[in-house]
């Protein structure tokens, strides 16, 4: 039977009964968030439009446009709605995209871009190390056609935080343009446009910013906005008529999730009051720290260097213990309180430990706890993963 939850720290717990999820997203929200669900909303209504209003105003505010270039646009459906639009909106239909790609979601870009007939080119790094400012440049520098690149901000599926200011360098150097898939980092990880150039990016609603999913958003600058009259392969996912709609009746095309909207208003504010990104990114980085320290102690084994560790989630290899069996592992910590991620690496066993949610160092360290009770449960000696394992990273990594 599930424990239950005591408050930590000023953090509520889940809702009884709910275990804490340990990922990228969805994620653990706070109750006031949840709360700002229980009331419905005309998508018509003034009250509304005023809060989609809201809603990008302040996240433009995280961006630290002063000279107010840019501008915000929500798009109904998941994270990879909102890629989808923005390559589909942003890139001309004779264009030619860079993808850089270490992990699921940069070979998702690429995906996206065969499914949307347009050219495109791919660097892909593997699971262990980042794309580079001077690979991008090389790549840049030998086609000429190449008009944009796209490059993830966290890959999650091993957890590499990207070195996305000098991928701005090498491109803007070359005189093309930036587009950022920051799903999984924007709101806890800087990206001022003062500080790293890029034409838009996007992001998602039930990432780092603490509210549930239901739709995604594009930043963009407002040039490039007009100028994406006409590009886009889908009506539904274009997003200068998006755009257009919004700046002209305040009003969402298509039918809004209105109550998404009201819980990401209470989960920006809410951020806000914490301190915005440098403290939300704060919180994360203890969270990773803790729980980074507390695995290894029982002998588990990174995926990726400590120079590339994201705060937003942790890849692990799996222990070569013949008791070890992920299924098992993921049921015991669950029974505790704790749902976990499994892998998402080809060539090696792995899971992977959120950091990002409605929690703490606190709660990390039971995290922690329940991995030693689990792996004595299924009396497992030792944490340490294969032989094969380290010998595969080491030899990708070189």
């Amino acid at each position: 039977m599930r424990s239950e939850f005591s408050p930590v720290e000023g953090f509520d717990p889940p809702a009884l009964g709910e275990p804490y999820l340990l990922t990228p997203g969805p994620l653990t929200t706070a109750y006031t968030v949840k709360q700002a669900m229980l009331r419905d909303w005309g998508s018509w209504d003034g009250d509304f439009r005023s809060m989609t209003a809201d809603l990008r105003r302040r996240l433009l505010a995280l961006i630290g446009d002063a000279k107010g270039e840019y501008d915000c646009v929500p798009i109904q459906g998941s994270g990879s709605f909102c890629v989808e639009a923005m390559l589909g909106s942003f890139v001309p239909k004779d264009g030619k995209v860079l993808v850089l790609a270490n992990g699921a979601y940069g070979l998702r870009a690429a995906q996206t871009m065969q499914y949307l007939g347009r050219a495109f080119t791919l660097i892909d790094k593997g699971d262990y190390l980042p794309p580079r400012g001077d690979e991008v440049g090389a790549a840049l520098d030998a086609d000429p056609a190449i008009t944009h690149v796209i490059a993830i901000h966290c890959e999650t599926s091993s957890g590499i935080l990207n070195p996305v200011a000098e991928i701005s360098e090498a491109a803007y150097a070359r005189g093309r343009k930036l587009l950022v898939d920051s799903m999984s980092a924007f709101g806890a990880i800087p990206l001022e446009v003062g500080k790293i150039r890029y034409e838009a990016m996007v992001s998602s609603a039930n990432k780092c910013i603490e509210g549930v999913p239901g739709f995604g958003f594009v930043i963009a600058k407002k040039n490039e906005l007009e100028k994406a009259k006409g590009n886009s392969h889908s009506l539904s996912l274009d997003i200068h008529a998006q755009w257009a709609a919004m700046e002209k009746t305040g009003q969402w095309r298509f039918t809004p999730p209105t109550h998404v909207v009201a819980a990401f208003l209470e989960a920006l504010r809410m951020h806000e009051a914490e301190g915005g990104v440098a403290a939300r990114g704060a919180r994360y980085m203890k969270n990773r720290n803790v729980m980074v320290e507390g695995m290894r102690k029982l002998g588990f084994e990174t995926l990726l260097s400590d120079r590339w560790l994201s705060p937003i989630i942790v890849t692990f290899f799996c222990p070569s213990d013949s008791n070890f069996v992920f299924e098992r592992f993921y049921e015991l910590m669950k029974d505790k309180g704790f749902i976990i991620y499994p892998g998402k690496l080809t060539v090696i066993d792995s899971f992977r430990v959120g950091c990002i949610g409605r929690m703490d160092e606190h709660v990390m360290h039971r995290v922690v706890e329940a991995a030693r009770q689990s792996l004595a449960e299924m009396g497992v000696a030792s944490a340490a993963p294969p032989q094969a394992a380290l010998a595969q990273r080491a030899k990708l990594a070189a």
